[in-house]
């Protein structure tokens, strides 16, 4: 009876911990903090130290929670990266997840052996175990800002930080063996360390393309009941990470390879895979830094904190740093980029991970790796975290544009690839009622209105309130959520605006200059509004985008393949400009009728 009491409080106090880091999300984005950050002070609380006393050192626990976690974050990586969001930044990234690890690894590593007093193989170790980024923090953190990066410095920082977690084992692993080998007197040739890297590559590679093919294949041929689908994926993909791992191959770069191909094709269900997948990985994220959080013992850190605060201020101001700028430098990549992807380069919970494997196999001096990653995380969050957004904004690395909130409900079509169907609430500031127009493949299904369900050749125009449901590709789905999310400094009836006049995209600068009586001095004026709005969003402008000139506000209002091909121009009733005034008493005239 002792044994089940003993468990039914266990499980009581992971799911406690697990709902108040959940619930503690709400206060980590009302002020901004890291959201990783409160999970890992979480843990530290109920830990040794904390109020909760919780004794908590088994490291083969660890190790197993970490390998499932490790390998749902990955896959999870790999099924948001889309192949064709990556032009030019595929050699770069992966230069960077490769080469940079080993460069940071190499030198936090030789930092480490210094400051610690330990051989060089150890120092390298150290190194190895904190040398690779963590995507989810990073990710959370651009997109709970409202976020958008320049398309090639995000589609680098996306790949190098879901790919450099592999090598960052594989270099991991590696060490163990060699200090191991050293520990016991013997010694491994330079032969067999390429031989069992190039063996885990290939096995790697092999398990992870043919684990994703036949996962597709696999789902889009069986005919699950519901809600069975999601969990089906994630059991793949441990299947895939553990039959490789068992193969000797590396289980995680299979892993995200599976994801890759699986996120690139069709897919049954794929609405709640997406959803799905995005709460296990969050769990997975929470579970690990829960556990680091148990893990550590703050009063034993106290011998240890300024050297491996020195070691985390290393890997931050000079290691990242260093082996971005030798890597990303034959690529063209200005100044400011390479300053940009050094400073993103999040710690967390591989780092953890990685940091438990030492015990496990018995390296010497274990429990010290286990501390440094510690640090190293910590500092990382609460550096890194809090000022990447500002960050990015402040290198003019970000888009000029903030990422709306949408709820965008999603239904499987059964049997149906091609389509699904998407929902949206018909909100009074979106873009859709202020002058967006709806693309033509976005087929209207029905409309919810005052809780009765019209067709929607019968609901007419949408209004503020409804529900409207359309039947979308898939892949372009996410093109609708900027037409529905609240724009409320967009509203024709809202100060400072009185109204909007629109126009082509094809209309020149100098003709609005001219026919409003603009000063337009930040831009060519023989540019055309469609070409303005490519330059500043990178070829992929989006309803409702907005750019200042001079003293008025252009948007847009309609997007064909990519081009703006209609535009509103708001003009400020505050000015001083006789122009604009005449404009604004005209246009209040024409609307009182």
């Amino acid at each position: 009876m002792e044994s089940i009491d003993v468990t039914n409080a266990a499980l009581l106090l992971g799911a406690a911990l697990a709902v108040l880091g959940i619930l503690s999300s709400l206060v980590a984005q009302r002020f901004g903090a890291p959201l990783l950050l409160i999970f890992l002070v979480i843990g530290m609380l109920a830990g040794e130290d904390g109020p909760g006393h919780l004794q908590f050192s088994d490291y083969k626990l660890t190790y197993l929670i970490g390998s499932f976690a490790l390998a749902v974050i990955l896959f999870d990586g790999g099924l948001r990266t889309k192949i064709g969001h990556l032009r030019g930044a595929v050699v770069p990234a992966i230069t960077l997840a490769t080469l940079g690890v080993l460069i940071t690894a190499g030198l936090t590593g030789l930092v480490a052996s210094y400051l610690f007093k330990l051989p060089i193989l150890e120092g390298l170790l150290m190194g190895a175990v904190v040398s690779s980024t963590d995507a989810a923090a990073v990710f959370f953190l651009i997109h709970a800002g409202g976020l958008q990066l320049r398309q090639r410095v995000g589609a680098t920082l996306e790949m190098e930080s879901a790919t450099n977690d592999p090598v960052a084992v594989f270099l991991t692993m590696v060490l163990v063996q060699l200090v191991v080998a050293a520990g016991a007197g013997d010694a491994h040739t330079g032969g067999e360390i390429a031989e069992f890297l190039a063996l885990q590559v290939a096995i790697g590679a092999i398990g992870g393309i043919a684990g994703g093919f036949a996962s597709s294949w696999l789902l889009n041929r069986i005919d699950l009941p519901g809600g069975l689908h999601p969990l089906m994926v994630i059991a793949l993909a441990v299947l895939i990470y553990g039959m490789t791992a068992v193969l000797e191959g590396s289980g995680f770069l299979a892993v995200y390879l599976a994801g890759m191909i699986m996120g690139n094709r069709p897919l049954r269900a794929q609405a709640s895979i997406v959803t799905v997948n995005d709460a296990a990985t969050w769990l997975s994220q929470i579970v690990m830094f829960m556990v680091l959080g148990l893990l550590v013992t703050p009063s034993k850190l106290l011998a240890t904190a300024l050297p491996a605060c020195a070691v985390a201020g290393f890997l931050l101001l000079f290691g990242r740093p260093i082996a971005v700028w030798l890597c990303l430098s034959p690529f063209g990549f200005t100044a400011k980029e390479k300053w940009l992807v050094s400073w993103v380069g999040l710690r967390g919970a591989v780092s953890i991970f990685l940091a438990a494997i030492p015990t496990l196999t018995g390296v010497p001096h274990a429990e010290l790796y286990f501390n440094i990653a510690f640090v190293v995380v910590l500092l990382s969050l609460l550096i890194q975290g809090w000022t990447l957004t500002w960050s990015a904004r402040k290198l003019d690395l970000a888009l000029p544009r903030t990422t709306a909130a949408v709820h965008r409900q999603e239904v499987d079509l059964p049997g149906q690839l091609a389509l699904e169907m998407v929902g949206y609430r018909v909100r009074p500031e979106s873009a859709v009622m202020n002058g967006a127009t709806l693309p033509a493949w976005a087929r209207p299904a029905f409309v919810m209105r005052n809780e009765q369900v019209i067709s929607a050749t019968q609901a007419g125009p949408l209004q503020g309130g409804d529900y409207a449901y359309f039947l979308a590709p898939p892949d372009r789905a996410a093109h609708l959520d900027q037409m529905f999310a609240p724009h409320a400094e967009l509203l024709t009836s809202n100060e400072p605006f009185f109204g909007e006049f629109t126009f082509e995209g094809t209309i020149r600068l100098k003709d609005l200059e001219a026919f409003y009586g603009l000063t337009v001095t930040d831009h060519d004026p023989m540019l055309t509004v469609a070409g303005l709005f490519a330059a500043k969003f990178e070829n992929k402008p989006e309803v409702g985008d907005h750019l200042p000139l001079g003293r008025a506000v252009l948007v847009v209002r309609e997007v064909q393949d990519d081009q703006v091909v209609r535009a509103g121009l708001q003009l400020d009733v505050q000015s001083d400009d006789p122009v604009l005034g005449w404009f604004a008493r005209l246009k209040r005239a024409l609307s009182r009728g």
